[in-house]
């Protein structure tokens, strides 16, 4: 048993210092806001009496180290413990760069946010009385330095023995890739499988063996909570992405169940942006095409170009909606088999009725 708690989630932070900026005509997400949109975000957040706060990872625009050093700082300033994964962005490389931390020292900068007894980049903590938190690293490299989203044999053993002293505890799991599918087909798409995580299904039947029903993800940049059979994976957009959202959570035990209450905010403006939802949703429009294009032309459409050059157009706002959460898509204006399959993307049940549970909604475990 545990008593009732609340905490915060703000996912893929991207921090990045002003002098750490590089253009790049295609970057979907608003770099240039991170400092002060999680400025905003953390003053609110002070307000809502947290136990704790989750960042699940890509915490820093490339793992600069002067990025790592600000946050890590930042942090220390606030007034509930924080914890803290790795994500793609938090080192690139193998190796340590001229300006990248390398993967063994991502746990020196951040001691004080999970790593305390760490030397590996996963750890797990009983963070309040009958919780256990158990923050797993994704990011590994194969022999030739390409970078993976994989759990190593290693850390499945550790989890293996984590989860069975757990047993008797409340165990959340959290993970910068996604462990459940959060769009259609997400696992076999090419745009969608990289931000899966390679042996999800050993992880997933792993957590169920053990009756793990909590998963928070983050890496997509949507707004989305998945199932698969009675684990929920909460994934929360991020950050410096329209819509630029942020969680709380409540868990609570009501009449011998536990339930998880979800609740989204999103940054309307920060200071030198006052129209920043509108400005970013333009921002992620003006770079779609070549996305779209993509989408179109690739299995399972597989449209020709003059085909995809005609409908990229109608999707300008379709990914902006998708990361928004709760989602209805539908174009009329395409060819039947298209239109099927946009329309795949929409938060609806079985009966193709609207569910509005990607933003805020209460979960039975």
């Amino acid at each position: 048993m545990f008593t009732n708690f609340r905490f915060g989630i703000i996912s893929d932070l991207h921090i990045a210092l002003p002098e750490t900026i590089a253009e790049n005509s295609s970057r979907f997400h608003l770099v240039e806001v991170s400092i002060p949109a999680l400025e905003k975000a953390l003053e609110h957040l002070a307000t809502q009496n947290l136990d704790f706060l989750l960042l699940p990872g890509d915490l820093t625009q490339d793992g600069e180290k002067v990025n790592h050093q600000w946050l890590a700082a930042r942090l220390a300033r606030l007034p509930f413990p924080v914890y803290v994964i790795p994500g793609n962005h938090d080192f690139p490389s193998v190796q340590e760069t001229e300006k990248a931390i390398a993967p063994q020292d991502f746990p020196h900068y951040y001691r004080n946010y999970g790593y305390q007894d760490s030397q590996q980049n996963y750890y797990s903590q009983e963070i309040l009385p009958g919780v256990q938190l158990i923050a797993l690293n994704s990011i590994t490299f194969d022999p030739a330095g390409k970078q993976l989203g994989c759990l190593d044999q290693q850390q499945l053993i550790w989890l293996e023995g984590v989860l069975r002293d757990s047993a008797d505890k409340l165990v959340m799991v959290t993970i910068h890739h996604n462990v459940i599918e959060h769009f259609y087909d997400q696992t076999n798409h090419p745009l969608g499988n990289r931000y899966m995580l390679d042996n999800a299904d050993v992880l997933l039947e792993l957590l169920a063996k053990h009756q793990v029903k909590l998963i928070f993800s983050g890496h997509l940049h949507v707004q989305d909570i998945a199932r698969w059979q009675d684990i929920n994976e909460i994934c929360t957009g991020s950050l410096v992405s329209y819509p630029h959202p942020y969680r709380v959570i409540e868990i609570a035990q009501v009449n011998q169940q536990t339930q998880v209450q979800v609740e989204t905010f999103k940054l309307e403006s920060v200071p030198n942006w006052t129209n920043l939802a509108e400005t970013s949703r333009e921002w992620m429009g003006d770079r779609s095409e070549r996305f779209m294009l993509q989408l179109l032309t690739l299995p399972p459409l597989n449209l020709s170009t003059r085909e995809a050059v005609k409908y990229a157009p109608h999707l300008r706002y379709f990914w902006s909606d998708v990361a928004a959460g709760d989602a209805i898509i539908d174009f009329p204006q395409f060819p039947d088999s298209v239109r099927k399959y946009f329309r795949n993307f929409s938060a609806v049940d079985e009966r193709g009725e609207a569910i509005s549970i990607d933003n805020n909604t209460t979960i039975t475990l």
